[in-house]
């Protein structure tokens, strides 16, 4: 398949096409980032299965180039995962960029043909909710309030409706803390991944103080890309929402512990009285999200836990030196 990606370059988008790449797919990666000089020489050896297309998913004209180019299935990844404070200063742009540009993406996918779209939400849809339930399955209620959430619904429901109506191949998965490879700084992404920071902390050489444990159910981007090419390759889909996760809950700071066991010299804990942190962890503690839907209609099950991915992420980060 050729596979387009809008948000390509976020590190939700590489990884994905890392995975498509090595099985045999094309990728067209379309994002207002450039690629990663590290991911440019990591990827070199795909050659012409790989494009890289800046543009800005506002921008009608640019995205119908990308779309009409023999494109057999899209991902709609692009997003500003916004933080309260960009809540309050740019809502305009957080409500375009996530929201607004969907409707013309689909449009222009559904005059093209395109056979499968994923639509990458997020866990965070399900809002206060996550507070109320002990586990949260596609099928439990909403209650969204910031608008990155706000948003992550919205477009669920819009894919939802159109795909209805239009007759469109559109599933939309609900991703739960994702970290991973690429995973960097690029103004889009106000709440970056305790791991993310850990790591960069060691990059750095100096300590990673957490504010916060950091419990969740954690999932690693490879991780992510695996059930993302599964449902892109799947046949015919018995459902429209599926959650991604680990299945499993660990917290930032045994993450960090295992990631620094790896990394001799570096030091990894949660700040004590008196400290200032320097790694932030962002949200409040929710239910963990369900898995049994695409467990038991694939047999899909995350293959990296708390100790795997520290241990990958530690190899990585020794491969690529970063992610400039």
């Amino acid at each position: 398949m050729h596979v387009l990606i809008f948000g390509g370059t976020g590190f939700v988008g590489l990884n994905i096409a890392d995975r498509l790449l090595d099985g045999g797919h094309s990728v067209t990666l379309f994002d207002r980032a450039p690629l990663p000089a590290a991911a440019q020489r990591a990827f070199a050896a795909h050659g012409e299965r790989l494009h890289v297309v800046e543009g800005d998913v506002t921008d009608r004209a640019a995205v119908a180039a990308v779309v009409g180019n023999h494109v057999d299935a899209l991902l709609l990844g692009a997003a500003i995962t916004a933080g309260a404070a960009r809540d309050a200063a740019d809502p305009g742009s957080i409500l375009q960029v996530n929201l607004a540009a969907q409707v013309p993406i689909l449009e222009l996918a559904r005059d093209a043909g395109i056979k499968r779209i994923i639509n990458l939400s997020s866990a965070a849809a399900y809002g206060a909710s996550g507070q109320r339930f002990a586990v949260l399955e596609e099928e439990t209620p909403c209650d969204p309030v910031a608008l990155y959430p706000i948003t992550k619904f919205a477009s669920e429901r819009v894919a939802a409706r159109l795909a209805d109506l239009w007759q469109m191949d559109i599933i939309s998965v609900r991703l739960s803390g994702v970290f991973g490879p690429w995973e960097r700084a690029g103004g889009v992404r106000d709440t970056p991944s305790p791991q993310a920071l850990i790591m960069a902390c060691c990059t750095e050489q100096r300590s990673a103080l957490l504010s916060d444990a950091g419990e969740k159910d954690w999932v690693y981007a490879l991780d992510v890309a695996a059930a993302v090419q599964l449902l892109l390759e799947a046949e015919r889909p018995r459902h429209d929402l599926y959650n991604i996760s680990s299945g499993m809950t660990y917290t930032a700071e045994a993450w960090g512990e295992a990631f620094a066991t790896l990394n001799p010299g570096f030091t990894c804990r949660l700040a004590g009285t008196g400290e200032a942190p320097t790694v932030m962890v962002h949200g409040p503690i929710r239910a963990p999200l369900s898995v049994r839907r695409i467990e038991d209609e694939f047999n899909w099950h995350a293959s990296f836990d708390c100790g795997a991915s520290a241990d990958h992420l530690s190899r990585w980060l020794r491969e690529h030196g970063g992610v400039a």
